[in-house]
């Protein structure tokens, strides 16, 4: 599953990160900046290092997981 990560720097200088699944790709950067300029400016989110301040970043994760058959069952 992919998931759109989030981050921000908080008042504390904390890097905070929040992931929102299956994004809609491709993925729009100008649709990403002003979204997270609206989180910014609405304090959308607390945390525990004080209000978000500034972007820091955003990207794709993709997570692949494959279990492994230990013959338990």
């Amino acid at each position: 599953m992919k998931k759109l990560e989030l981050k921000f720097v908080n008042e504390l200088g904390k890097i905070v990160t929040y992931s929102i699944d299956s994004p809609e790709e491709p993925v729009d950067p100008s649709k990403v900046h002003a979204a997270m300029d609206e989180i910014i400016a609405q304090n959308a989110f607390n945390t525990g290092g004080g209000n978000l301040v500034a972007k820091k970043s955003a990207r794709i994760v993709e997570r692949t997981v494959e279990d492994v058959d230990l013959g338990l069952e």
